[in-house]
C-alpha cells in the first residue's frame, strides 16, 4: 500500500508534500518539492527547477514551513 502525504501545497505546477514519520519518541516532518510537466498526454514530476520556477519553490517552502509549525505543536 503506498503512502500518501500528510498534507499538499501546490501553486501553478509547483507541488510541495509534506510526509509524516513516526519516531518512538517523536513525530518528525519531511518536505518533498516537486515540478509537474506534460510529456505528450502523460503528466510526469521532476525535481528539477529553472529559475522562474524558484519564486515559487521558495513560497511552497515558506507555506510547508507554517503549516509544520502549526500541526508539530511548537
Amino acid at each position: 500500500m503506498p503512502r500518501t502525504p500528510t498534507h499538499e501545497i501546490r501553486y501553478g505546477l509547483i507541488l510541495a508534500r509534506i510526509w509524516r514519520q513516526q519516531r518512538k519518541t517523536q513525530t518528525r516532518y519531511v518536505v518533498t518539492v516537486t515540478r509537474l510537466f506534460r510529456n505528450g498526454s502523460d503528466w510526469k514530476q521532476s525535481s528539477r527547477f529553472g529559475p522562474d520556477d524558484l519564486p515559487t519553490v521558495r513560497f511552497a517552502l515558506d507555506k510547508a514551513h507554517t503549516w509544520i509549525l502549526k500541526h508539530a505543536g511548537r
